[in-house]
């Protein structure tokens, strides 16, 4: 009760470095949201696999891909991305939802692909850890 107390003595103190610290912090959230796309989480992919037919693609390395990925999913490693993001031109339009091993690589991937002409791209949300934590299947 006392933190709050001084908390609340400090920003009236100083309200001036308080207001800025707020700006300066929404205005780092407003870029990093932009710039990475939106997150979703695992029952929001499973509604945009079944209902929209969102393209899956894993950014993850072939061998961990290998060892179970998402059904019907493409594997792009990230790495590659750059070279090989013709092959996701035949589906502009769709949604595409980008996976990795824990959320690390896709809001990067994300930006690349927004840069080049796809409109619709969410992330999945702590990626293929995620899904595997909330139980759903997974192909080898």
């Amino acid at each position: 009760m006392q933190f709050f107390q001084h908390l609340i003595e400090f920003i009236g103190n100083h309200y001036l470095l308080t207001s800025a610290f707020l700006i300066v912090l929404a205005l780092l959230l407003f870029t990093e949201g932009r710039k990475s796309g939106k997150a979703v989480s695992t029952s929001e992919a499973t509604t945009l696999i079944n209902r929209e037919n969102a393209v899956v693609v894993d950014l993850r390395p072939k061998k961990d891909f290998s060892a179970g990925h998402i059904v019907d999913s493409l594997n792009i490693p990230y790495e590659s991305l750059t070279n090989r993001m013709s092959e996701l031109d035949k589906h502009k339009g769709k949604p595409l939802l980008l996976v990795c091993a824990a959320g690390q690589h896709a809001g990067g991937c994300a930006k690349q692909l927004k840069a080049a002409g796809h409109d619709n791209v969410v992330r999945l949300s702590g990626g293929i850890a995620s899904w595997r934590s909330d139980n759903l299947p997974l192909v080898k």
